[in-house]
């Protein structure tokens, strides 16, 4: 059967990541559906659908069906199913922000862990089977030794975000033993940053950015003074923290090789694969990357490490070439340029 056959629901569609897959998958010819509760998405007054999918719609020339829906709701999800006839989900519906879930846990236990089993129950109740899960490297904690590999112990996470996806993992695993029929595909990334290539869509955070590549973006159009670097007395090349930072489309090529090797390998039980380079950036080297992409000087001071913070971390991506067939493209110049494109043409994000 051809990939339209194939009807697939995106939770969280909206975010940053969803909303990139969710054109990967357009163009790869599957017929996709989002829900989204608009927590960190943004949709004018006047729209029926958040911005981002008004222009993923016009990057792809196709409708996307848009529900609102909260997962934390489960009758809301269950008309969700009711309405329509899904094969899979891809689910990325999750409060993401490390820092904020030291201080919310209640707020992150609620949406991550709850809201993920009002999904998996809606799913029991109408039979669709075929899970992506959108997880993180968070769930090895602080590193036994590097690369990082998926059969690497997990659970001992340094903050509550981690430990949603770490928990939910777990259900995930014993949910495949008791029910054979399930097949989950577990995606740990590392950190997705950059834009579509067109400029048209990319992240938008609410508020102060949580993540590097945001801030620095706003840095360098003059919406921030300067950006804060986390510690220099790391055991690391230059003492900055190192990431495997993975460009946005190649994360949500990742999701669409993923669904491809479910429709056509069926494989059953869980499997967790790491989407990253296999390649850790210093903090200092993306500021130097970023300046020359933009042709502007990031102002940065050095300031003292934040709580839960680990030195380096980084994967090995190769389960996911034998696997899938898939790996990463892009380098850190790519990721750069096309954040720094889609900065330029949207200083305020979607409200511009």
């Amino acid at each position: 059967m051809g990939n339209d056959s194939w009807n697939v629901l995106v939770t969280g569609g909206a975010g940053y990541i969803g909303s990139h897959t969710v054109l990967e998958l357009v163009e790869a010819d599957f017929t996709v559906v989002v829900i989204d509760n608009l927590s960190n998405a943004y949709k004018g007054d006047s729209n029926v659908k958040p911005e981002c999918l008004l222009r993923v719609e016009k990057l792809t020339n196709n409708q996307i069906t848009f529900l609102p829906c909260d997962i934390t709701n489960i009758n809301e999800l269950r008309d969700v199913f009711k309405k329509n006839n899904f094969h899979c989900v891809i689910h990325f519906a999750a409060l993401k922000a490390v820092g904020e879930s030291c201080e919310k846990p209640l707020e992150y236990y609620k949406t991550n862990v709850s809201g993920t089993l009002n999904l998996l129950e809606a799913m029991k109740e109408y039979n669709v089977k075929n899970l992506i899960y959108s997880s993180s490297a968070t769930v090895y904690g602080i590193p036994e030794k590097l690369p990082l590999v998926e059969d690497m112990n997990t659970g001992n996470c340094t903050n509550p975000y981690g430990k949603t996806k770490y928990m939910v993992e777990e259900i995930l695993k014993d949910l495949c033993i008791s029910d054979k029929a399930w097949s989950v595909i577990s995606l740990r990334y590392f950190n997705p940053v950059g834009a579509h290539p067109s400029g048209q869509i990319g992240e938008d955070p609410n508020g102060i950015p949580n993540n590097l590549m945001p801030y620095i973006a706003q840095v360098s159009v003059g919406k921030r003074k300067m950006l804060n670097v986390y510690g220099n007395d790391y055991d690391t090349t230059d003492g900055t923290g190192v990431r495997d930072y993975i460009h946005i489309m190649d994360l949500a090529s990742g999701h669409v090789k993923a669904m491809i090797y479910q429709k056509t390998q069926c494989p059953t039980g869980f499997k967790a694969i790491n989407l990253g380079t296999g390649k850790g950036y210093s903090v200092i080297e993306v500021i130097r990357a970023f300046e020359n992409a933009s042709g502007r000087v990031i102002p940065y001071q050095i300031v003292e490490r934040r709580p839960g913070d680990i030195s380096a971390s980084y994967a090995d991506a190769s389960v996911a070439n034998k696997e899938l067939g898939w790996q990463a493209t892009k380098n850190i110049d790519d990721m750069c340029k096309d954040t720094w494109k889609w900065q330029q043409n949207n200083p305020n994000g979607y409200k511009s």
